[in-house]
């Protein structure tokens, strides 16, 4: 199909309506200086589908429109991408468009330009400069949004790995960031694009089936909107009834959660009841039950108990005169807007000259709250602590004075009384739940009344208190009083614990003491003395691990071309006994018999790994291919005379491409189990491939890199558990 050409001036005719629709009062004129401005600047820039790149970012700015976003906004979100694709300079962007918009795109360009060596720094350093860039100024993050979800509705024109890969990342950071935010449209849209990208069987299934189902929901949809609206009319209840189907990706949630196929999911509507008043909530939801039989169990009150977004509704769970159950979510005007924009909805409702309203600052704390949380983490537990506290679902207790407490599910007594104050959980002795002692391991439930008994002679946490909080804040503020009030102890233990795996690693502290090499690695450590790194290392905030191989990193980078250190020496000793021993040097982990530094080729075919038996193929001009003897090229031709004797090193110290085949029974939610069983096991997944035949099964294809045969079939073991599976076998690639 031919691409329709860009043609500028419809395009902004379009992108203008879209806008004016969301803001009738936006100040057209400097919208289409910017819209000017990155036309020009993009000039000849393409996407992956051939069309101008300028095109994703005025969709970007439309999608921020859509969310009710200032001038400022939409301006930024035109020009997001200047600074990093093109020429545009920071001070250029100022001096036309503002300091205000020129930060934000600054904002916006730096959340994607930094790299990491690895996944968790990655993970964790995008999520902090998130943080930094919401206590700074939430537009910044709102315009991240709008750029991922316009690059995940034209998602299909990239390469299976980057779909997988940044379909992945947009489930797991995006999309509950978006919920956090509560920006409930563009999180749930986010949502089902990656859903069709991370189990396209399962999304199939779900859209097949409604679409059958279609004409008898939306008939359904109908007639109760007009029942509704009917009755709150006779009751004099002025309303608007809206009936819809839930998104794609909560079905798909529930069939996973409840092991169900999505015809055993009878609960597809939902209907809005939107009101002018507070009072008028809880008259519609007396009169919905008096209509319909109210499920037990299914009703909540998050208007006098929201949700930390400042998600306010009812919920309740009726059952229709035909026996199909649906949801009734009733709320006022206000409190819809601010569950479909969520802070967006911020400069809908701005009022005052500087736009701001009373009460803003507080709503983002919470952001500020937990960036400062995790100043000292790692990167592993930084990401952990993160998606706990932003991510899990939450559990609601009470203060003895009723006020609401809201901390991550499972949370214990010791998350309780660090919410409170770092104080109270520092001089904690003891816990009550309902009137009734608990031991500090306690999972809270919602609703708990919970009460802290405290002592001005407590010696404080103990360190067994980091496996039992749930909450990073919690976490990092145990770790902040042993960093505090145990240095002495915490360097002591830490400089044991350093000097224990420096030894285990052949890290001599020579090189570390070194006046030349110190500096350098105070310089990467970011601290003052090696004193300040026994100290993290003692009271949990870095491992001896993590230090030991920075520092050694370090040293190598740094080292001088005249100067060998006690380490290179030490490595130069072990390479001479080495060669004593064999003569051959391996190349990529393989010796091969009476050849040195030749060149090293693995097979296609059979893609053997350390661990495998193997064979070496002499090519003529390619040097020598390896193949496992189990591989059929070789059976084939054993007895030809250019296989030759190729073994293992004894050590190696790469990472060896592999490739399982699965098949499985046909079943939704089969992508997801095997992406959730890799990721637990941080396997380094090149591609997750998987298709239908039409049989009633599904082929599944994973390329990885694996350091030998023993982690891959730790890998093969794992994947077995998986519901469904009938066989996985190793292939080629």
């Amino acid at each position: 199909m031919e691409m329709e050409a860009f043609v500028p001036e419809q395009a902004f005719e379009d992108f203008q309506k879209t806008v004016l629709e969301n803001n009738p009062h936006a100040n057209m004129e400097r919208i289409r200086q910017a819209f000017d401005f990155a036309v020009a600047a993009h000039e000849g820039q393409k996407r992956k589908d051939g069309s101008p790149y300028v095109t994703h970012t005025i969709a970007a700015a439309a999608i921020a429109a859509e969310m009710g976003l200032d001038d400022e906004s939409i301006i930024a979100a035109l020009l997001h991408d200047v600074l990093e694709d093109t020429d545009t300079t920071y001070e250029t962007v100022a001096a036309q468009f503002g300091e205000d918009v020129a930060g934000i795109v600054d904002g916006v360009t730096k959340l994607t330009r930094v790299q990491y060596s690895t996944l968790e720094e990655r993970q964790m350093e995008n999520l902090r400069k998130m943080l930094m860039a919401m206590a700074k100024d939430i537009r910044v993050i709102l315009i991240k949004l709008a750029d991922r979800l316009h690059n995940m509705r034209t998602m299909q024109y990239q390469t299976p790995e980057k779909q997988l890969s940044k379909s992945r990342e947009t489930m797991e950071i995006y999309a509950p960031i978006a919920h956090r935010l509560g920006v409930e449209k563009v999180k749930d849209e986010l949502e089902d694009l990656a859903l069709l990208y991370l189990d396209p069987v399962g999304y199939r299934e779900i859209t097949n089936t409604l679409e059958k189902r279609r004409l008898i929901m939306e008939q359904f949809l109908q007639e109760m909107e007009k029942t509704i609206e009917e009755r709150m009319a006779k009751e004099g209840i002025k309303c608007k009834v809206y009936g819809r189907l839930k998104h794609l990706y909560s079905i798909y949630r529930k069939m996973y959660a409840q092991h169900l196929g999505v015809e055993e999911i009878f609960d597809l509507c939902a209907f809005r009841v939107i009101v002018d008043g507070l009072a008028d909530c809880y008259n519609v939801l007396g009169i919905i039950h008096e209509m319909f039989r109210p499920v037990p169990g299914r009703f909540k009150d998050y208007i006098s108990t929201p949700k930390p977004n400042n998600y306010q509704s009812l919920h309740t769970t009726v059952i229709g005169t035909e026996g199909i159950p649906f949801e009734v979510q009733i709320r006022t005007w206000e409190m819809h807007m601010t569950a479909e924009y969520g802070v967006a909805a911020h400069w809908k409702y701005k009022s005052g000259p500087s736009g701001h309203k009373e009460g803003d600052e507080e709503k983002f704390a919470w952001i500020r709250r937990l960036l400062e949380s995790q100043q000292d983490s790692e990167a592993q537990d930084f990401y952990h602590d993160l998606k706990v506290d932003m991510f899990d679902d939450e559990v609601f207790v009470f203060t003895p004075k009723g006020d609401v407490k809201s901390l991550p599910a499972g949370a214990t007594p010791i998350d309780f009384a660090y919410s409170i104050h770092s104080a109270v959980g520092n001089r904690m002795v003891g816990a009550k739940v309902n009137g009734c002692i608990v031991p500090i391991s306690y999972p809270l439930q919602n609703g708990d009344i919970v009460s802290i008994t405290t002592s001005n002679s407590s010696a404080g946490p103990s360190r067994d208190w980091l496996n039992i909080a749930k909450s990073g804040e919690a976490r990092s503020k145990i770790k902040q009083w042993f960093k505090r009030e145990k240095r002495d102890e915490n360097i002591q233990q830490g400089r044991e614990m350093f000097g224990a795996e420096a030894k285990r690693v052949g890290l001599p502290m020579a090189d570390i003491t070194d006046p030349d090499m110190l500096p350098h690695i105070l310089k990467r450590m970011a601290v003052q003395d090696m004193d300040d790194v026994y100290a993290s290392i003692g009271y949990g905030g870095m491992t001896a691990s993590h230090a030991v191989g920075r520092i050694r990193d370090e040293i190598l980078r740094n080292r001088a071309p005249a100067k060998k250190t006690e380490l290179e020496k030490m490595q130069e000793r072990a390479d001479r006994r080495q060669q004593q021993q064999k003569p051959q040097k391996a190349v990529q982990g393989v010796l091969v018999e009476g050849l040195d530094n030749c060149l090293i080729k693995f097979s296609r075919c059979c893609a053997p790994v350390p661990g495998d038996p193997i064979v070496g193929f002499i090519t003529r001009g390619l040097g020598v291919s390896i193949h496992r003897r189990d591989c059929v090229n070789y059976r084939r031709d054993a007895d030809g005379g250019r296989w030759i004797k190729v073994t293992w090193a004894d050590e190696t110290s790469d990472y060896y491409t592999a490739e399982i085949h699965i098949t499985s029974d046909e079943r939704s939610g089969l992508v997801m189990d095997v992406a959730t069983i890799l990721n637990g096991l941080n396997a380094r997944v090149r591609s997750l491939n998987a298709r239908d035949t039409g049989k009633g099964t599904t082929v599944a294809a994973i390329t990885l890199d694996v350091k030998n045969a023993e982690e891959l079939q730790t890998i093969v073991n794992k994947l077995q558990t998986i519901r469904g599976i009938q066989d996985i076998n190793r292939g080629g690639i």
